[in-house]
Parts: structure tokens; sequence; C-alpha cells
């Protein structure tokens, strides 16, 4: 008789990180439905609105090493399940003041940054924490899960309810992700907490370092810096390109959101048998390319289907980008850098993007509402040209080790297709 080895399967305290992510991120769909919508009922200059979209990433620019840092000395579970409940206080102080009408752009700006500062810490800390909890083989998939409960939640589900609730009234959707984050803490606090060394100094600059040596790393982190920043070009117009030009109702913007999450579902589901069958940067290369034809296709969308095919293509490739990059961090980076190695990558390609809210607004102000979609997609598609070698110099190296032919160079651990 032989024995049998039962396959790795993803743990119970996977699974409760999961549940957590998937209840916040309904609350997280109604909020992002309901503050733009909010917005205009405040302003209609697409420059102010641009401001609230600013404050919430302003944060990557300003706090994401420190949180970093943070992240290498304490225990990630912790920082995981007390951000989500400053969130929830955050955000329900947001409903108490749209119940007594005031609430401002700088009202809403202000709650956005707080919101963005403890998503800084909860982020780099839930990605520190799965290859602790997930075995090796399984991260592709463990992420794919992740990024289906995401879309789910923050554009499948939350969007649509987020925009009846704020028909019904202002102060629901905000109550609603209040709730949801005090759950989520309460179902985090009871994952397994990781035992760590005290250590006194941890140097940020390590994690600067780190990423500076690792070529495709440090080309992924800048082309990440210069795809958020056309992303949000794009996106901080989108409520105004949807209800003003393409004349769509509140229901019907967060229904708009939900059509993204249609091919984010689908991409978790499906992403890491892609990756199998073709391997990892292959495809991440058939993602960067189609994302740009798809923002030039939103930008001349001439009606709300249209638009909607796009947004749903957009997210399946947006998670096909995610999965694999962020399985690259968690197999390639060690664990006691992973805090501040993540920060930096995250500064890098994230920090960009309030300056890219700024700039939509600017362009939207200047061109008109299709106009920033289509310079972001010229712009996506400059940027990918100009990445493409370093790209395919990472793609023959993976070759060379994956095959032997080049036992003498640095294995660091790149990508396991």
């Amino acid at each position: 008789m032989t024995r049998t080895h039962a396959a790795p399967r993803l743990s119970r305290a996977y699974w409760r990180s999961w549940w957590a992510a998937g209840i916040s991120n309904v609350g997280d769909g109604a909020f992002a439905a309901a503050v733009p919508l909010l917005a205009v009922t405040i302003t209609r200059d697409p420059r102010l609105v641009s401001v609230v979209a600013a404050a919430m990433y302003l944060p990557w620019l300003l706090l994401s090493l420190q949180a970093g840092a943070l992240i290498d000395r304490r225990d990630p579970v912790g920082l995981m399940w007390r951000s989500q409940a400053i969130q929830a206080v955050i955000v329900g102080a947001v409903a108490v003041l749209v119940v007594f009408g005031h609430v401002g752009i700088a009202v809403l700006a202000g709650a956005a940054f707080g919101l963005g500062a403890c998503d800084v810490v909860f982020s780099i800390a839930s990605q520190a924490i799965l290859p602790d909890i997930v075995a090796k083989s399984l991260l592709h998939k463990a992420n794919g899960n992740q990024q289906a409960a995401v879309a789910v939640g923050k554009q499948f589900l939350g969007p649509p309810v987020g925009g009846l609730l704020f028909a019904v009234a202002g102060a629901l959707p905000f109550g609603m992700d209040a709730a949801t984050f005090a759950v989520s803490a309460v179902l985090l606090s009871t994952l397994p907490r990781r035992s760590r060394q005290t250590v006194e100094h941890r140097p940020i600059v390590d994690g600067l370092r780190w990423l500076a040596r690792h070529r495709l790393l440090r080309t992924l982190a800048i082309l990440l810096g210069v795809n958020t920043f056309c992303g949000q070009v794009g996106t901080v117009v989108l409520v105004l390109l949807a209800t003003q030009t393409l004349r769509i109702d509140t229901v019907g913007y967060g229904l708009l959101l939900a059509s993204a999450a249609i091919g984010s579902v689908l991409g978790g589901l499906i992403i890491a048998r892609i990756i199998e069958r073709i391997g990892a940067l292959p495809a991440l290369l058939v993602a960067l390319a189609v994302n740009v034809v798809v923002f030039v296709g939103i930008g001349l969308s001439p009606n709300g289907y249209v638009l909607a095919s796009m947004l749903a293509v957009n997210g399946f490739v947006v998670t096909l980008w995610n999965i694999v990059v962020v399985s690259l961090r968690q197999e390639t980076v060690p664990t006691e850098l992973f805090g501040r190695v993540s920060s930096v990558y995250k500064m890098v390609g994230w920090g960009l993007i309030p300056l890219g809210a700024l700039t939509g607004g600017l362009v939207a102000h200047l061109l008109g509402l299709r106009a920033p979609y289509l310079a972001a997609g010229g712009l996506r598609g400059i940027a990918l040209l100009l990445a493409v070698p370093a790209l395919l110099h990472a793609m023959r190296d993976q070759t060379r080790r994956t095959t032997g032919t080049d036992p003498g160079s640095p294995d660091p651990k790149t990508l396991s297709a």
C-alpha cells in the first residue's frame, strides 16, 4: 500500500480573514457609491469633487513608509483589527453629520484622509500575514479568492446597495459601512498572532535598498505608479461622466460600478489557472495591454451599456495584475522586510494617485468629461512600451532559472508560474 498525502488546503484562519474582508468590502462598496453622489449634491465642480478622491489616497504618499516599519515591528493582526475599528468610528461620525446636514467638501476630504490612513496600515498588514496562514503553493489561489471577495463586496453588492440607500436617506450607506467595519474588526481579532522579537531599530531605508536592487519588482512599482496615476485621472470623473454626460441616475450609477465586479469576480476565480497555463509575466503583459484599450473605450463610450462592458473588462485585468504582483511580493520578499519593502512599493505605486485625482479634475474642467480617460489611456500605452524591455528581460531570466540553463545566476525567487 502507498501513503497518499492530502493536497494543501486553505486554513481556517485564512477563511476568517476572508470573511472579514468580504463583510467590510460590502460597506466599502456602499461608501464608494455614496461619497461621489453626496459630493455632487454639494458641488458640480470636478476640481472640488477630485479633492475628496485625492484626500483618500494622500496617506499612501505621506504615511506608507512609517506604516511599513510599524508592521515589521508590531503584530500585524492587532494593527489590522484596530485600523478597522478606527474606520468604523470615522464613517459613523460622517453618518451623524449627514443626518444633521453639516457635511461639506472639507468634511468629506478630512474623513477620506482618515480612512485612507487606516487603509495604508490595513492593506500592508493583510498582505504580510497571508504567507503565515497560507501554504506557498496556494498563494495565487488565496490572493484570487481575496480579490473575488473585494470585487463582490466593494464592486458588486456594495455599490447598488449604497446607491439605493442613498436614494432613501443620505446617512444610510455611511451607517452601513460603519457597521461592517465593526464586524470585520471583531473577526480579525480572532486570528492567530505572529510571534516577533522586539527590535528597537528597523531602518526604513532597508526596504528601499532591497526594492532598488530587485529589477523586476522595481520596474513593476514604477509601472504601477504611472498606471495608478492614470487610473485616477479617469476614475475621479466617472461619477460626472455617468450622471451628466450619459444621464445615469443614482441607482444606475451603483449598478454601473457593480458591472466592474463581474470581471473581477470571474478573474479571482479563474486567474490562478490562467497563470499556471501561460505563466505569470505573460499574463501580466496581456493585462497591461488590454487595460490601455479599455481606458480609451471608456472615454469613447456612447451609453451606459458600453461603459459597463468596459468597466467589466477593466475589473478582470486589474484583478489579474493584483494577483500576479501581490503573490510575487509574498513569495520574494523576506518576512522580516515585508512591511518595509511593501510600504516602499506602495508609496511608489500609489503615491501619485492624489496628483492623478487633481489632474483628472483639471483636465475635465478644461477639456470635458471624456478627456481624462482618453489621456490616461494614451499615457498608459507609452508607459507599457517603455517597460516592456525590462519585463521581457525578467521573463528570460525566469526561463533560464526554470530550465537550469543559467545555474550561476542569483535566484531572487522571482515568480512561480
